[in-house]
């Protein structure tokens, strides 16, 4: 959780021309044409007994909105799931490779999984006994990335090819890692904006696996729905504040130096890919909401109605870290989230956050499992996300209401050229 703000997801408007009825109309229409598909949804363990409550057709088809037609291409300079709007679903997968599997499988398999990505990312079928989960639905910004983890290199005999900002992440204070949910030699991470679509690139790349490789871990999470503010906005998180502000922006000059590995860079697979940090980061929600909304702003450094420092103005304002109240304390405490995490009080040190809500019920205490599934990317962790924790770690007011509880570092290289498929310069070279 660092005070950089996520890719902003972009509000359905009305067509150009189109009336503020028209497009009402066909708002009410798009909800009676997916009544049965929402209901069935919601209780699918008693489809008998809610069998009666099925909407009526609608009386005539009604077209797609963005929030079904909006499409991210899969062949690129970059892979799709980065630079990206934040989704309203999201799951992040890793894999171990089978017992015996080596690089011919490995081969074998990110073939399969860089078709089977190519066709859902364009709302076509997966292509082979196809699940028809998503029959009907237009791609939903559906995006699906994928990413080596260290011991990959081991198993396929490529240990000269890792790089060195693969190496293991330090230890931190914060740290209660649960090793069977850390790592992996293969990670995948799914978003789009319905949730249908991405459990449909779920279990099409989970089918597509085969004997090749296990599940080691799996991770599911949610964003607020495009369309559900009055204006795009930065995302919020569960403790309810506006989760960052000063992502890096790719208009930015600096954007693709401190994201994503040079065209010459080391390894030369690795260009134009970046490099991920995974975290399970729990919210300690009810010590949190204990707090008065005074004391929550003071732990983050920001306005919980609008994400504006506490030093004044917008959110975009930028915060005044020696302005001072009339008895002469810091308006933005020294310890604040948003002050240690600025890049400029962290040797210009940046990352581009990605993340994903979580909510995995009660747990054995009685308190929620919830929180954040963090994804930030940077062109070298070592000169992104590790110097920030490790300032973090040093005195962060945040810390005694999260934990961090699982963790994992993927290698994720460029975008494949139409005709090649994910990691294939690796894998070939």
């Amino acid at each position: 959780m660092v005070d950089q703000s996520t890719p902003e997801a972009r509000t359905p408007g009305t067509a150009p021309g189109e009336t503020e009825a028209a497009s009402a109309r066909e708002g009410i229409s798009r909800r009676r044409m997916l009544g049965t598909a929402g209901a069935t949804g919601l209780v699918l363990g008693t489809a008998g007994a809610a069998g009666g409550y099925a909407a009526a057709p609608s009386e005539a088809a009604a077209p797609l909105t963005s929030l079904g037609t909006d499409r991210a291409m899969f062949h690129g300079k970059h892979q799709p799931g980065i630079t990206e709007a934040l989704q309203a679903r999201g799951h992040v997968v890793a894999f171990d490779l089978a017992a015996g599997a080596g690089r011919q499988e490995a081969t074998a398999l990110l073939r399969r999984w860089s078709e089977t990505a190519r066709r859902l990312m364009a709302g076509e079928p997966s292509g082979h006994d196809d699940t028809d989960v998503a029959r009907d639905a237009g791609p939903s910004s559906l995006t699906i990335t994928f990413g080596f983890g260290h011991s990959f290199f081991a198993r396929t005999g490529l240990e000269k090819q890792r790089p060195t900002s693969l190496d293991p992440l330090p230890e931190f204070s914060s740290d209660h890692l649960d090793k069977n949910r850390s790592n992996g030699d293969l990670w995948v991470q799914i978003g789009a904006n319905d949730s249908l679509v991405a459990f449909h690139a779920l279990r099409a790349i989970q089918k597509d696996t085969g004997s090749a490789a296990r599940v080691r871990w799996q991770m599911n999470g949610f964003n607020r729905s495009p369309g559900a503010t009055a204006h795009p906005m930065t995302a919020r998180n569960l403790m309810g504040q506006i989760d960052g502000t000063r992502n890096p922006k790719p208009a930015e000059s600096d954007f693709d130096q401190r994201i994503f590995v040079p065209e010459k860079g080391e390894p030369a697979w690795m260009a134009n890919g970046s490099y991920a940090v995974v975290r399970r980061i729990r919210m300690l929600l009810d010590d949190w909401e204990k707090l008065s909304g005074k004391a929550q702003e003071d732990v983050i450094g920001r306005r919980k109605s609008d994400g504006a420092a506490l030093s004044g103005g917008t959110e975009k304002t930028a915060m005044d870290l020696e302005k001072t109240d009339a008895k002469g304390n810091l308006v933005v405490p020294i310890n604040a989230h948003a002050r240690i995490t600025r890049p400029d009080q962290n040797g210009g040190a940046a990352m581009l956050r990605r993340p994903f809500s979580f909510h995995d019920g009660i747990d054995t205490d009685g308190v929620p499992d919830a929180g954040l599934l963090f994804i930030c990317w940077q062109a070298d962790p070592l000169r992104g996300f590790v110097p920030v924790q490790r300032k973090l770690d040093r005195g962060d007011a945040l810390s005694q209401y999260i934990r961090h509880e699982s963790s994992g570092l993927f290698a994720v290289p460029g975008g494949a050229a139409k005709g090649e498929y994910v990691g294939q310069k690796l894998l070939e070279g």
